[in-house]
């Protein structure tokens, strides 16, 4: 059986209501490989799942130091950019975002997640638009279709309010 295999298997066992198994598990495969891209990242989620975002952060930085590729590069960047912004680390959050979302730009969970943090980082007006773009971007029915011009164009407008509102 091959490591991801067995990773794989962790993780679809894992009990989201309670981590520790999953992190008892994990913990020798790091011990073995602490140098390993995916188990860095799957113990830093193991982490980030239990709610011990602060021991998670750490992993996350070590796997994308490990040279994380493909879809599992697209995930750390949700959960990373995401452990940072329940964290309270709004400007690194997005700074993960922007780099996430350059890298993958057909993400539309990158952007959702991004818009989150914008939101608690005090940027309403500009979570709002991103939000609007991504409905723009992402949904294809013919009613968004018929709109994309008026919905582009509100989403430039509520742009332009920054906090201006009465």
């Amino acid at each position: 059986m091959t490591l991801n295999h067995e990773l794989d298997l962790i993780f679809e066992s894992r009990d989201r209501d309670n981590m520790q198994p999953t992190i008892d598990a994990l913990l020798p495969y790091y011990a073995a490989d602490p140098e390993n891209a995916r188990v860095l990242y799957e113990v830093g989620g193991a982490y980030d799942t239990a709610g011990q975002e602060d021991i998670a952060q750490g992993f996350y930085e070590k796997a994308l130091a490990a040279g994380l590729h493909g879809d599992l590069l697209r995930r750390c960047y949700v959960q990373y950019g995401s452990t940072l912004r329940n964290l309270g680390a709004y400007e690194r959050s997005l700074v993960v975002f922007r780099e996430a979302r350059a890298a993958f730009p057909d993400s539309p969970a990158l952007g959702a997640f991004e818009a989150i943090t914008l939101h608690a980082a005090g940027h309403p007006d500009e979570s709002v638009a991103a939000l609007l773009d991504l409905v723009v971007s992402f949904v294809r029915t013919p009613d968004i279709e018929r709109y994309k011009p008026a919905i582009t164009g509100n989403a430039a407008y509520i742009r332009t309010l920054q906090g201006q509102h009465p």
